[in-house]
Parts: C-alpha cells; structure tokens; sequence
C-alpha cells in the first residue's frame, strides 16, 4: 500500500502529544509510573497465518514485566491508516504499530513515531536488517521503525519453455538475456514475450540502477540531489533498455498493471514474467505443473540484482502510554526465535543472517528502497520516473537527456 496524506488536524494532534501515562498505572522498579496495558495494533495476517508466534511474543513479554498485559488488536490494511489518523488527533494511540514499508515515510516526517535510534543495537539482529526493509524505517538518518517481516520480487517461469530453449537457470544478467534470445526465436507468436516487462515498470527498471551502483535520489547538505544523472545510474538504465529490447514485447509506455504480468502468462503470452512471489498463484491450472520461479540474476555473475523489497515495520507511535515498555515488546516480538517462527510460515524473515536458501529468501539478499522523503509520493504521483523510463524505451530522449530532467523534476518535488 502507498503512503497517503492524512488531515492536517491529526497532524497537529501528533506534535501536541507528549510522553503521557496511563490512568491505571503501577510504580515501576525506576520509581516512574508504568503501563498496566500497552496496545500493539497487527495486520490480521499475524491473527491467520502465526498466532503462534504472536502469543509466544504476548506470553516472555507479560512474564518478563508482571503486572503488565499486551492487548493485540488485529487492524485491515484497507483501514488501518484512516483509524490510526483518528487516535492522532484524539491523542489515544496505540502503543505499537505495524506500518507497510510504504506507509512509513509520511509518518515519520510528521512525528508521529518515537526516534529509536539511540536503541536500535539492542534489537536481535539489528546489524544485518534487510537493507531495503530497513531503509523505510529511517527519517533523515534517524530511525523510527523496526523491520518486521519482507517479501521479494523473484522470476515466474515456465520450465517446459526453458527446456525446449536448452535453457538453464540463469546465473546472470547476460545469460538471461541470451536465454531470452534463443525463446523468441522458437517462440514465433505475435506478442509473445520471453519476459514480460511492462516498460516503465519502475520497481523492476531501478533494480538494474542499483545493481550498478546507482541511486534515485541521496540526501546531500540538507537537500534531496537527484542521482540518475550519475555514470552508475545511466549504466544500469542502459543495461534496463537492452534487456528490455531483447526479451519483452509489452508496451514500452505501459504499466505493470494493465495487464498483470500473472494474467499474460497464464494466456500462454510469456515463459516468464517478474514481480511479487505470489504470482505463482495465479498462472493459470494450464501452467501451474510446468512453472517454477528463480531469483532476478545480477550483472555480476553469481549475485541477485537488488529487488524492492515490500513489507512491514514496527513502530511506537509517540503518544505510547510507555515507550519503554512498546520498545521492549518489540524487542521480543523480533527475536530470532520469533523471526524463525514466522520464517516457518513462509515468510522472508527481517535480516541477512537468518535468510534461509528458498527462491523467495536469496531474492532478498541485496534489496533496494525509495528516497525516505516526505515528498517521495509526490514524485510517484507525478510519474517522474514512468516518463524517465517511456522517453528512454521510446527512443524520445537519449538516456542522458532523460535522466537530467527527472533529476530536475526529482530536486524539485523533494525539496519544497
């Protein structure tokens, strides 16, 4: 889900609320008042698909604070945000949050999280977090959320295509595209893509940006500098455009959504289509036995190409009744043994070193993320990088001519 704007009121709401108590406190062990409750506020995917991790989280915290409950409320992703925004400006927040990793941005430049920088070494794991998880959690290099759990972008494809094209996994970026040359040639139908790629599929087009050592956008001097200007990142926008030619036959203006990629191959209209792990679920009962899924292949042989990482953070809004108290469920909640819990269900677990040897997992060793700007939504709303990519494919600009203008447009939006 992407960030949104939220009322003005609420807004005014998160900057007047200060480190309260709670009404029914008990003394702490520090002579301070403590919580007899705190409210952590889940996705109801934890209430379906790991309750068991949640109240093995629930029973080490209540054990190791007496005294003290954990009241879990299960919260949609269709309205969590509206109702978060309503305990904003009513001053009756939870005391924990789970956030998408999109949503975080706008949160943080408004105040409404506690900066957690000063405790973030005290967290399990916290020197191997997945960087592109870790990044939505950051505010202008300080940190506000706790990576949670992720998911990755991995290759859909059709192992009978494969075979027939004598094609291996590929290990690189150069063998995928030769292995897209020999399925085009055998693979003669009219629209037929070996690897659809809408073409200003832009989570997909950045990818190949930071795996030459690129980067949208750097935060320099108290300002946002556009960074698609740099030799790395036209490098990969080159890469991008090569691969682009030589594999998909979508529209070089279209977007990742009309179609879904998982609709086109299950037409029998692609060998194999990028994005969310999911879309193994939807290719269709003709291709279901034949389709398997590997990891993106970076330039460098042997390496993935850094993915955008979706996913979900923690974090204690400012008007937590305790602080200390959310900080140290959170602490629990993403201990080894929880991550290994939710690593059980098929989830991407929140650092490197717990990564385990599934598809969904080594796509999630090198991973990317947007700008943590206020204005970032701005640029996407505005489709800076959409043109970026059309002008390029389109052969309307040259890629240097590209890239200086969304730079331009990039400055622009995130500095006002």
């Amino acid at each position: 889900m992407k960030a949104r704007f939220f009322a003005a009121a609420a807004l005014a709401a998160v900057l007047a609320v200060g480190a309260t108590t709670a009404a029914s406190a008990r003394p702490s062990h520090t002579g301070r008042a403590a919580a007899s409750k705190i409210t952590v506020w889940l996705q109801t995917d934890a209430q379906s698909g790991w309750p068991n991790v949640v109240a093995a989280a629930k029973a080490e915290f209540e054990s190791k604070h007496p005294g003290t409950t954990v009241d879990v409320q299960y919260q949609s992703w269709v309205d969590h945000l509206s109702k978060f925004d309503a305990t904003l400006a009513g001053g009756n927040t939870p005391d924990v949050i789970e956030m998408g990793n999109t949503e975080m941005t706008k949160y943080m430049a408004a105040g409404a999280f506690a900066n957690l920088s000063s405790q973030k070494s005290s967290f399990p794991n916290s020197k191997n977090w997945l960087k592109g998880l870790a990044a939505s959690g950051i505010y202008n290099g300080k940190t506000y959320g706790v990576p949670y759990y992720a998911g990755s972008r991995v290759v859909t494809y059709r192992t009978d295509l494969f075979r027939k094209a004598h094609a291996k996994v590929p290990t690189s970026l150069g063998q995928f595209t030769a292995t897209a040359k020999r399925l085009k040639k055998q693979n003669r139908k009219r629209g037929f893509s070996p690897v659809y790629i809408a073409g200003t599929d832009w989570y997909f087009a950045m990818s190949f940006v930071y795996d030459y050592g690129g980067q949208i956008a750097q935060r320099k001097g108290g300002k946002w500098v556009g960074r698609l200007e740099s030799k790395k990142a036209r490098a990969g926008l080159a890469a991008y455009k090569r691969f682009f030619n030589a594999a998909s036959r979508a529209s070089k203006t279209g977007t990742e959504n009309r179609p879904q990629p998982y609709d086109v191959y299950a037409r029998g209209q692609a060998a194999s289509i990028i994005g969310p792990a999911w879309f193994s679920c939807c290719v269709g009962k003709k291709y279901t036995k034949a389709t398997k899924q590997f990891v993106m292949p970076s330039h460098a042989k042997g390496k993935a190409m850094p993915g955008f990482l979706g996913g979900s953070d923690l974090a204690v809004p400012a008007g937590s009744n305790d602080k200390s108290l959310a900080t140290d469920w959170i602490r629990i909640f993403t201990s080894t043994a929880s991550q290994r819990g939710l690593q059980a269900k098929g989830n991407i677990p929140n650092a490197t070193n717990l990564l385990g040897n599934s598809v969904n997992e080594r796509a999630a060793k090198r991973s990317w993320f947007v700008p943590t700007a206020k204005n970032w939504v701005n640029v996407e709303n505005g489709n800076v990088l959409r043109t970026m990519l059309a002008r390029i494919l389109t052969g309307k600009q040259s890629i240097a001519g590209a890239t200086a203008f969304a730079d331009s447009n990039i400055e622009l939006t995130l500095n006002q």
